[in-house]
This record gives C-alpha cells, sequence and structure tokens, in this order.
C-alpha cells in the first residue's frame, strides 16, 4: 500500500521531468498505480462497500433478535452478553461459525441503540444540584468509610462539601442548611436523585412523595425540589464530578485527621479553592461565575430552618423516651406524659409543652440509654441505694471532691447513713451547680461540718453571697449609667455658665422715667391735653420705649 510519503517523491519526480514508464520502473509499481498518485495527493483510505458475507451466521440473526429483544425485560445485570449468546448458539442451535460474527452483529445493534444528548445550559442563580460521595479517611481510631453531602451549583460549578456521620434525612437537612449559608444564596431549584430519606414514594415521571421536613425545608427556603428519573444520574453531571474531585483530588492521598471537624475544615478549603479554577470550556474562573450566580440567585431568609426530624413520643417508667432505637432520659416530672423528640445530627431534644426538656449527644448505636444523672434526682431521694446499683450513678464521673465527702460520711456515719446524707446532697444539684456545690463540700470539709444539712446551708450562703455580688455589679453599672448622665447634665451647666449676657443700659431706664413723670404732669390737664402731647425731642427715645418696658418688666 502506498503511504503519503511514496506519493510525495513519485509526483516531485513527475515534477523533476521524468515520465510514468521512467518513474514506474523507479519506484517499482504498475503505470497504473503511478497515474494515480499523480491525479491524488494522498492515498485514499480503505472502505469496505459492502458488508462482509456471512453464510453460516445468516440463519442465525432472527435468533439473535429474539434473544437481545428478551434482555429488555431482564434485570440490568443479568442480560447477555456477546460470549454468552456465542455460547447459547452453539449449545441450544447448533451454530458452527465463530465468535467474531456474533460479536460485530451485536456491536451494530449497540451503536443504533445508543442514547445520544443536546447539550444543555442553566442559566445563573437557578439550579443546584446535591448528592453523596464516601471517601476512606484516617482517624485516630482507624480507617473508616465518611459519607460526605456535596452541593454544587449548575451555571458556576461552584462546589460544597459536608463529611457526615450519616445519610439520614436529619443530615441532609443540617447539610443543606451549611451549603446555603456557605453560599449566602438559594437555588431556586434544587436536584437530587431518588433517595429514600427525602423521595419517600416514586410514581410515575417526576412525581414524589417528600419526606415532611425535607418539604418543610423546601418551602422555608422557597425552592423547588426536583428528581432525576430513577437511574438517570447524568441528568445532574455537575454534582457527579464533584463526586469524583472529592475522591481523587480532595481525599487522596487518604487524609489523616482528628475527628469531622477537622475533615471539615479540609474540604471548605477544598471547596474555596475550586473558585480559582477555570471548569470546563468556560473562560471565566469558578467564582467569577459564582458571584453572577448570588446576585440572581434569592438570598438565604433571615430566619434560620429547624434541621432536625420530630417523632412523638411516651416517657416510660424508667423515665426515658425512645428515639432512632435508643433510650434518652427525661426529668421526673415528665414520667408517663406525651412529650416530642427532636433529632439533630448531633444531638438530641425533647420537648414538652413548648420547651425543652432534656438534651443529650445524639447516639448512633443500637438499644443504648443516654442517661442524665440530674434527671433521676427526685427518685434518687426515695432510692439512696441506687447510688451504687444504677448504673446511670455507678458510672457517673463526679469532681475529686465529691468522692472524698462521701467517704468520710461513710466512715463517720456508717454506710447506709453515710450514703442517705450523700444522696441528700446531690439533690441540692437540682437547683445549684457543681461548681458552686462542690466550693461548699470544700468549705464543710474545713470546718469539720460532716452531714448533709451543713452542706445545704453553707450552698445557701455561698448562693447569697453570688447574689449579692451580682447585684453589686449591677448597682456599680447603673451608678455608672447616672455618672455618665451626672455627667451630660454638668456639661451642659457648664456650656450655660460659658453664656456671656452684655450689661444692661442704666441711661435708658433714666430716660423712661423722665418721660413718664412728664405725662404725669401733663395728665391733669385732661383727655385732649394727654393726646396732644408733643413728641419728646429725642427721638430715639421713643422708639426704643416699648423695648424698655419690655425690661422693665421682665426686672420687676
Amino acid at each position: 500500500m502506498l503511504t503519503v510519503d511514496k506519493f510525495s517523491r513519485i509526483r516531485q519526480a513527475r515534477r523533476d521531468g521524468l515520465t510514468i514508464r521512467q518513474i514506474a520502473e523507479q519506484f517499482g509499481h504498475s503505470s497504473k498505480t503511478i497515474l494515480k498518485a499523480l491525479e491524488e495527493s494522498e492515498p485514499t483510505p480503505y472502505r469496505l462497500e459492502q458488508a462482509r458475507a456471512a453464510p453460516v451466521f445468516g440463519a442465525f440473526r432472527a435468533i439473535v433478535d429474539a434473544i437481545v429483544a428478551a434482555d429488555e425485560q431482564a434485570p440490568r445485570k443479568q442480560r447477555h452478553t456477546a460470549a454468552q449468546v456465542f455460547r447459547r448458539l452453539r449449545s441450544e442451535y447448533g451454530y458452527v461459525g465463530s465468535y467474531d460474527q456474533v460479536r460485530r452483529y451485536l456491536q451494530e445493534r449497540t451503536l443504533d441503540r445508543r442514547e445520544t444528548f443536546i447539550p444543555l445550559d442553566h442559566p445563573p442563580g437557578h439550579r443546584a444540584e446535591a448528592d453523596f460521595g464516601h471517601i476512606y479517611v484516617d482517624f485516630p481510631d482507624g480507617r473508616r468509610q465518611v459519607p460526605v453531602l456535596l452541593a454544587t451549583w449548575a451555571y458556576s460549578n461552584a462546589p460544597f462539601a459536608l463529611a457526615m456521620p450519616t445519610e439520614r434525612t436529619e443530615a441532609i437537612l443540617h447539610g443543606l442548611v451549611e451549603a446555603f449559608a456557605f453560599f449566602g444564596c438559594v437555588p431556586r431549584e434544587l436536584w437530587w436523585d431518588n433517595p429514600k430519606t427525602v423521595a419517600l414514594q416514586l410514581f410515575p415521571g417526576r412525581e414524589r412523595t417528600l419526606h415532611p421536613r425535607y418539604a418543610a425545608l423546601a418551602s422555608h427556603y422557597a425552592l423547588s425540589p426536583k428528581f432525576c428519573l430513577p437511574a438517570r444520574g447524568n441528568e445532574k453531571p455537575r454534582v457527579e464530578n464533584r463526586v469524583y474531585d472529592l475522591q481523587r483530588r480532595w481525599a487522596t492521598p487518604v487524609p489523616r485527621v482528628a475527628d469531622l471537624a477537622e475533615l471539615n475544615a479540609h474540604l471548605r478549603g477544598c471547596c474555596l479553592t475550586e473558585r480559582e479554577r477555570v471548569s470546563g470550556q468556560n473562560s471565566e474562573t469558578v467564582g467569577q461565575r459564582f458571584e453572577r450566580e448570588r446576585q440572581l440567585a434569592p438570598p438565604t431568609p433571615k430566619r434560620s430552618f429547624d434541621a432536625c426530624i420530630m417523632q412523638p413520643g411516651q416517657v416510660d417508667k424508667y423515665q426515658t423516651v425512645r428515639f432512632d432505637r435508643n433510650s434518652y432520659s427525661v426529668p421526673r416530672r415528665w414520667a408517663f406524659r406525651p412529650i416530642t423528640v427532636k433529632g439533630y445530627v448531633d444531638r438530641v431534644e425533647v420537648v414538652a409543652d413548648g420547651q425543652v426538656v432534656a438534651r443529650h449527644v445524639r447516639t448512633y448505636g443500637k438499644s443504648e440509654r443516654v442517661l442524665d444523672p440530674l434527671h433521676f434526682l427526685p427518685t434518687l431521694e426515695r432510692r439512696p441505694a441506687a447510688l451504687d446499683h444504677a448504673p446511670v450513678y455507678r458510672d457517673w464521673q463526679l469532681p475529686v471532691a465529691f468522692v472524698a465527702f462521701r467517704r468520710e460520711l461513710e466512715q463517720r456515719h456508717g454506710h447506709q447513713t453515710g450514703t442517705r446524707h450523700f444522696a441528700r446532697i446531690l439533690l441540692l444539684l437540682g437547683q445549684h451547680s457543681m461548681t458552686r456545690l462542690e466550693q461548699a463540700l470544700l468549705g464543710c470539709h474545713e470546718r469539720g461540718a460532716w452531714d448533709a444539712e451543713a452542706v445545704a446551708a453553707h450552698v445557701e450562703r455561698l448562693a447569697r453571697a453570688e447574689l449579692a455580688v451580682s447585684d453589686t455589679h449591677m448597682s456599680l453599672a447603673d451608678a455608672d449609667a447616672r455618672d455618665h448622665a451626672n455627667a451630660d447634665t454638668l456639661a451642659d451647666a457648664d456650656a450655660l455658665l460659658t453664656l456671656r449676657v452684655p450689661a444692661p443700659d442704666l441711661n435708658r431706664f433714666n430716660r423712661l422715667l423722665s418721660l413718664a413723670s412728664q405725662e404725669l404732669s401733663q395728665g391733669t390737664q385732661g383727655e385732649k391735653a394727654h393726646d396732644s402731647v408733643a413728641e419728646p425731642a429725642d427721638k430715639s427715645v421713643a422708639a426704643e420705649q416699648p423695648q424698655a418696658t419690655q425690661v422693665a418688666d421682665r426686672a420687676g
């Protein structure tokens, strides 16, 4: 086969004046080949104008078509490969042809059936996509897999990533609240796959039954919840690519951190660094395009969303309520009463009568009890023996002063009586802080007062003293406020004292008196004489008469 280089040398030889026969002899080709090289500048690629004849396979085409048609109703991972079709044709239908004929035929059918797409573009501030990615992280207790919530804007490709302890609904709510706070704005549409924690029920098309709390979040942020068709992750390509970035770039090599907080700080830095890159075929950086989205997207609401799930509950005789397969303690007052449990990603709150009555760190174990010793103090008063038998008190890590004081009580009063005294001392934690009660125990230890009544009296004195100090601080604050007010008043008085009033002109007052004496001497001549009084010689005095009268009145 002639190459482009040989074509070029043949054409150059013809250019130099060689004949066709000379060129054919020089290059060892026929005259027909030389003429073809002179007519075209490069060799024409070989093309198969007709399909290769496959006489052996031709009779089996209908069978292969039937197998492929039946695969459309089979599970995706239980469909025929080309090798399996070939094996069935040989064993069941007596096919004696080659495997390559079967493979080529199936490949042609696949090319005709492959899906094509239309390039899409989304306006800024309109659409965001969310999904979970998974990475392995080295913690002090070993390596384990961590789910990471990812949210990405469709226009700018600006990402957000947050490592979570779980993928449950409350984690999704918490992650999205953090994402919107990180972006400072909210998309008009948020696209997901179809996680059961968000979409409880799927209907034909894109209609879904939402989890009530996710519907509440969508209402709070005024966004439209959108979902891809089943098994169509390509409908949200931006966040799918960010999952790849998370695994291959942000978490490679495997991160080594102390806890999730340190991991999230690393991921936040990666997201901010991404804003300096240029994504895809864009000419602007991710940060520049995101600023355009921030300007057009709705801002985050002023009131924050309560990112939790809620469920009603009933407190049992052990003062506990069940939530997520675990039990959490509640104060004695709410035993046997209905309450509401609010589950956050990091804590559990128990609400009764519109107020939080218990708060615990959330556990993700199974059949565990999370108990607060303070919740059982009223019951401890009636059952002091529980100090040594109930795990909630037996495993309670109290300060050293408490342990030493109980040991001294038992030595002086005996084990049973000393335990009762100590139980009554612990009851004081219902009204006083642990620090204040510890100070009272230290004070009673110094004075040699070894009973619950002395401790109660001492802790009350400490409380009154702290209240007096607090009142003193408040009084000092009020005094400071009064001093500031008095200082302002004195400043105003000083300003008044600095005013300069001109001294009065007494000559003007004397002229007024002389004028008045003349009017009195002429008043006896009657009303006519009074009316005919001539103007004073000094017109300025007459002109100033009203002013002088006003001054005299004010002086009087």
